[in-house]
């Protein structure tokens, strides 16, 4: 196996201006490979950190070719046109990343009916789409992969209970990556799932779940990028319907130190702030 696996492999990934979508992109990016983002920010957000294009730089700068794409991943025509760029652009896709995803924990009282319907839009039909309109391209790929940034199915009710509406969402999408793993397995295709077992330093963690304080208990979004490399790069047709967690993808690959990857550095693992969904 070289031993740089992706040189050359095309990515497309929902999102990815910024956070876990980014670190994705460039660790895929030192290894030399394409990686195109469909991202809505394509103007400076006023609270949130690059744009799409800002993001294709990053992944030059690293070593990768980048493709930026604005564009909603709930909207047809938009993934359309992103697999159709980004099949013009590069000649194929191998790798599709399902990254985009949005978050709101509100009690099933208190969450507006706009953002349940933008959780299930972003998260489960972008899922589906984005990897369903690819599948064409994928079944040309020697090694193809869909991976879904989404935990495993924990029915314990402690989570199903705790924030119903994001809870269909994110299941939502585990979902569909484990009923496109199993149609698609004849054609070699690959469809896992990721989660963490902490939370990660990205802005999701910073606005909606618990500010500085829990930005500091998190580990970066270097983690899940090198979990993610491990997944995107086995044999498709021997790792697919797994719903992974992404110390234990590394613990698998030899690497057990995970103390580098602390926000904080020196931060002991047991002050480090558990993720939701895993027990």
């Amino acid at each position: 196996m070289t031993d740089k696996p992706l040189a050359g492999k095309t990515i497309l990934m929902s999102g990815g201006s910024r956070g876990i979508g980014l670190a994705i992109a460039l660790r895929a990016a030192r290894d030399g490979a394409n990686i195109a983002l469909l991202a809505k920010t394509g103007t400076p957000h006023p609270k949130l950190e690059g744009t799409v294009h800002t993001a294709a730089q990053q992944i030059r700068d690293a070593g990768g070719q980048a493709l930026p794409i604005v564009g909603d991943v709930r909207n047809d025509d938009d993934i359309t046109r992103a697999v159709l760029e980004t099949q013009g652009e590069f000649g194929g896709i191998d790798i599709v990343v399902n990254n985009a995803s949005v978050i709101d924990l509100s009690g099933s009282l208190d969450l507006a009916a706009k953002k349940y319907d933008l959780m299930q839009g972003v998260n489960v039909r972008g899922t589906f789409l984005l990897s369903r309109t690819a599948v064409p391209m994928l079944r040309e790929s020697a090694n193809p992969h869909i991976l879904s940034l989404s935990p495993p199915l924990n029915l314990s009710p402690r989570w199903l209970g705790a924030h119903t509406g994001y809870t269909l969402a994110k299941y939502g999408m585990t979902m569909a990556t484990l009923g496109l793993a199993a149609e698609f397995a004849k054609d070699g295709i690959a469809a896992n799932t990721l989660w963490p077992r902490t939370t990660i330093a990205t802005a999701a963690v910073q606005f909606a779940l618990g500010g500085d304080r829990m930005m500091k208990a998190s580990r970066t979004p270097e983690i899940y990028a090198d979990a993610a490399y491990e997944v995107i790069t086995k044999p498709s047709r021997e790792y697919t319907g797994q719903t992974l967690v992404v110390e234990d993808v590394l613990t698998d690959a030899g690497i057990t130190d995970f103390s580098g990857y602390a926000a904080v550095p020196g931060t002991p693992d047991e002050h480090l702030f558990p993720d939701i969904f895993l027990d």
